[in-house]
């Protein structure tokens, strides 16, 4: 079945895998990458099939490489409304219109992410907004209907443990538990619209072991780069993750 796949599409399915692995390890903005090369050899809807056990993979090599630096207050905080998110973004696959759903959600991360680089440069501002509980609701609830819909919900979720302020390793490892919790609650979702199924599964198995090699040089990455850097490059990527979810290029 593979070797029969043009070598553009294993390429871009190599890719994807690796970059499952980065932004395991850090950057979760480039989780748009194997979102849009997957997307782009299987479509938009199939792809999320295949993508959803790979990530699983990913999340648990992430534990391995981070999972003791996890905070888990904030992964109690965000783990109720986004698993209500991914219950509003099951019910939405076969009613939603996929566009005006990519805008919404583009232009509220990108608007975050605005903020937050405002945040940044003037830690005073918007002070104890990430503190409160609506905060993580709201932004637990876009995280969750964005991974549902998309396998997208690294930069909403960096977002909010940038805005509290977790330090790097903190946060990495933080991610790393939510989001096995999370990917796994959706295995059955997907299985039961139809997403997942043996061929799927056999695809992801085949480019699982690309995931690894791709943690390893993020993890050199974020090794190399101080606290502000890493949140500058965080932002960075988010934001070309929020515009590409527009669909703005």
């Amino acid at each position: 079945m593979i070797a029969g796949w043009p070598p553009v599409e294993l390429i871009c399915l190599c890719l994807g895998a690796m970059g499952i692995g980065v932004s395991k390890s850090g950057f979760p903005g480039i989780s748009m990458l194997h979102v849009v090369l997957y997307a782009f050899v299987f479509g938009a809807m199939d792809s999320t099939g295949v993508l959803l056990p790979m990530l699983v993979v990913g999340d648990v090599c992430a534990i391995g490489f981070f999972g003791r630096s996890a905070d888990w207050k904030h992964v109690r905080r965000l783990l109720p409304p986004t698993v209500v998110g991914i219950l509003i973004g099951w019910l939405m696959m076969d009613r939603l219109d996929a566009d005006q759903f990519k805008w919404i959600v583009g232009g509220i991360i990108l608007a975050l992410t605005i903020v937050q680089m405002v945040r940044t440069y003037r830690p005073n501002a918007f002070d104890s907004v990430p503190h409160q509980a609506w905060f993580a609701i709201v932004l637990g609830l876009l995280a969750g209907v964005t991974t549902m819909l998309a396998n997208a919900a690294g930069p909403v979720v960096a977002l909010y443990l940038l805005a509290v302020a977790l330090p790097k390793w903190e946060l990495i490892g933080t991610s790393a538990w939510l989001f096995l919790v999370l990917n796994v609650f959706k295995l059955p979702l997907s299985f039961n619209l139809g997403l997942i199924d043996g061929s799927t599964l056999l695809i992801g198995a085949c480019f699982a072991p690309l995931i690894p090699i791709g943690m390893l040089g993020g993890r050199w990455l974020v090794q190399r780069v101080s606290q502000k850097w890493f949140n500058l490059i965080l932002l960075g990527f988010t934001a070309i993750a929020a515009v590409r979810l527009m669909g703005l290029f």
